[in-house]
């Protein structure tokens, strides 16, 4: 685009063209054409950025909603992490002991999540589990297998808590980027009420969907099977049943639509990690493993897993200087319905015992 100066130097030189004077650098006439440049610089960039906004190609923030919306397509929204906390009593008691509804507990780093319901520690009974939300939306809500030990305030008799299993599901808003492939994606896969494309773009607009497959004919003509992935991993019940009642009420006449969670397949890693010069390896090695688990999501529903993409994902973290994979021993061609969750994680230093890491995921 054409910048300031050279706008300044046409309306100079037209001058001097038709004039035969010179505007000096700090004359009245100077300041003149600088001030009538600056306008037209002005004018310039908003007819740049009014050329960006009219392609969602090009196109950034509300505009590229706009966008979306004339393709039948939404921005997702942040979505909050979702698990189980127990609450423990010192000692088993002769009486229930209440957890209320709301009670706050939190990770060591401040991530808070509240109880969805009130519930009891039954008497005679060391704990009880309760379903938490993180307070806030999106990826920070989820925390790895006890990360939650504090609590805000503490319910009377209640004196230690834990995430038994990993907290999942939070999605950050998507991004531009993001929004962007799928509103292309809609004039590349025309949809046409019953077409694939048409059952993979009404599933993807729902908020907590990742990765979507569609299997027609799957049982047979006049069948359709969706398998959905959340962002961290297999869906819940709830998302499912969303899905399917919506798909009920959109669907083709005499076709028969079924929402299924895809079939999770653990793979464990093991990998020897040499650190960089001068960088401590349980720093490095804790780098590895939050890339590792931030990797597998709910968006690897479907792909294949070759080691070489493990290699480079873990050899690419700051702090890395060589890697070898020890496992899985082979490439996994995974079906289009199979959803790779990572089990156990382990990371050895050269000559040093190995650290193990649970991450909790679920098995098939």
């Amino acid at each position: 685009m054409i910048t300031l100066e050279e706008i300044y130097q046409g309306l100079a030189s037209d001058f001097q063209a038709r004039t035969g004077q010179t505007a000096g650098g700090s004359s009245e006439l100077a300041v003149r054409f600088y001030a009538v440049a600056a306008q037209m610089y002005s004018l310039y960039v908003q007819a740049e950025w009014t050329r960006r906004q009219c392609f969602p190609q090009t196109a950034q923030g509300e505009d590229l909603d706009k966008h979306a919306a004339l393709r039948g397509v939404s921005r997702h929204k942040a979505v909050p992490a979702v698990g189980t906390v127990r609450f423990y009593v010192d000692e088993a008691r002769e009486t229930d002991t209440e957890v209320p509804a709301g009670t706050v507990c939190m990770t060591a780093g401040g991530v808070r999540f509240l109880t969805d319901t009130a519930g009891v520690v039954p008497a005679g009974q060391p704990y009880c589990e309760l379903p938490v939300t993180a307070a806030e939306a999106g990826t920070a809500g989820n925390v790895g297998q006890g990360a939650i030990v504090y609590m805000a305030l503490p319910p009377t008799g209640i004196v230690a808590c834990a995430n038994p299993e990993p907290l999942s599901n939070g999605q950050d808003q998507e991004e531009d980027e993001a929004l962007r492939a799928r509103v292309l994606a809609t004039f590349r896969r025309l949809a046409n009420g019953a077409n694939t494309a048409f059952y993979r773009q009404a599933a993807m607009s729902f908020n907590g969907v990742a990765a979507v497959t569609v299997l027609p004919r799957n049982r047979g003509v006049g069948t359709v099977d969706i398998v959905p992935a959340a962002p961290g991993g297999v869906p819940g019940e709830e998302l499912i049943d969303e899905l399917q009642d919506y798909f009920d009420g959109v669907r083709e006449i005499a076709c028969d639509v079924k929402v299924l969670k895809p079939t999770a397949q653990t793979v464990n890693v093991s990998v020897q990690l040499w650190a960089e010069e001068g960088r401590e390896f349980a720093e490095v090695a804790g780098a590895v493993r939050d890339r590792l688990e931030d990797w597998f999501n709910g968006e690897r529903l479907g792909q294949p897993l070759p080691r070489a993409q493990l290699v480079s994902l873990i050899y690419a973290v700051d702090g890395v200087a060589n890697c070898r994979l020890t496992a899985p021993e082979a490439d996994l061609p995974l079906d289009s319905v199979t959803l790779p969750v990572l089990g156990e994680l382990v990371i050895a230093d050269g000559g040093v015992p190995a650290q193990t890491e649970e991450s909790g995921g679920e098995s098939a």
